[in-house]
């Protein structure tokens, strides 16, 4: 199996000058802003600095800006002393402080709120901090790398980043091609998924057939890697690439029979391009592959669910938001089960 970070910084010119790039500024503690469309690799670009760097064996420590609420992220990443507010019992060190000595990672840094970047800057700036709660300073020495997808220069403009964090931030900044600038790669990178999730599954898989490493060379990947990734795993759980491009095509029809009226007068292959949205159809797919997975995993455990959310290596609560999201009670019928009953 082919280590991913082979695969990423190889194969692609572009790719290389990145790697250039990270050889260099992982010898110094500077900042690094990495920009890139969603599901690039932006934080394997972070993981790989990281890596290089004299920091490698302290934490490296990733948190997502964008999936932590507002009101928390502060605590989450400063942390808060005990009494700080209800349900502070005791106290939590931040993100910050687990990171001390080692990489902290601040995905999608633009969402967040400009209420927090202050104390942000003044970690950058001074590298420390108080605790939410606190009167002492929290003295850290962490590195900060920081993603964005987004032009954070059009946020700084509308008044949602402080232009003084920004350019604390800004002082290397690396853009992660998307995937359709990196060809080469799609094949290796289909091959190592391919590999992982093999063996995560414990399933046998065919080798790709010559049609399907046409279509992934064709298409153009707007979920990038991550993209790419889940349709691995499709491939893997049906057993067969050709599955998986059959659904692909069954969806075909419908996005191309409404095409918008004034792709009328477009020559043939500007009309395909422009009336089959390859992304939507894939997520269509992804969901008829997991409503059949749940659905034959509840019937070989006779529906009892927390051994099928077991199996599935999902919350209980997860797997039954799905049976509604698929209304698979509906197909259940009047059958009941052991675990209702009890």
């Amino acid at each position: 199996m082919n280590d991913i970070f082979e695969i990423i910084f190889h194969n692609n010119p572009k790719m290389n000058k990145i790697k250039v790039i990270i050889d260099e500024i992982a010898k110094t503690d500077i900042t690094v802003l990495v920009k890139g469309e969603s599901g690039t690799g932006k934080g394997l670009v972070a993981q790989a600095i990281h890596s290089n760097s004299h920091r490698k064996d302290k934490p490296f420590v990733k948190v997502n800006c964008a999936a932590i609420p507002r009101g928390l992220l502060e605590s989450e990443l400063f942390g808060f002393e005990k009494g700080a507010f209800t349900g502070a019992y005791i106290e939590k060190p931040g993100k910050f402080e687990l990171a001390n000595g080692g990489t902290i990672l601040l995905n999608d840094i633009g969402e967040m709120d400009i209420s927090i970047q202050a104390k942000l800057l003044q970690v950058l700036q001074d590298g420390m901090f108080s605790r939410l709660g606190g009167d002492g300073d929290v003295v850290v020495n962490t590195r900060v790398i920081a993603t964005t997808k987004d032009h954070l220069e059009k946020t700084m403009l509308e008044g949602h980043f402080r232009e003084d964090l920004f350019f604390r931030i800004n002082v290397i900044n690396i853009t992660v091609p998307p995937l359709r600038d990196r060809k080469e790669q799609i094949l290796p990178l289909s091959q190592y998924f391919l590999d992982v999730y093999k063996k995560k599954y414990r399933r046998e898989v065919a080798p790709f057939p010559p049609k399907v490493i046409h279509a992934f060379k064709e298409y153009s990947w707007p979920g990038n890697i991550r993209e790419l990734e889940n349709m691995i795993k499709r491939i893997v759980i049906f057993g067969d690439g050709n599955t998986v491009l059959k659904t692909i095509s069954d969806q075909a029809p419908d996005d191309e029979s409404h095409p918008p009226s004034h792709e009328k007068s477009s020559p043939p292959s500007q009309k395909r391009k422009q009336s089959f949205n390859l992304k939507d159809v894939g997520k269509r797919a992804a969901e008829v592959a997991e409503k059949e997975i749940i659905q034959s995993t509840l019937q070989e455990t006779h529906w009892n669910r927390k051994e099928a959310a077991k199996m599935l290596r999902v919350s209980y609560k997860a797997l039954l938001y799905k049976i509604e999201k698929y209304r698979l009670n509906d197909l259940r019928g009047s059958r009941r089960t052991e675990e209702e009953l009890r």
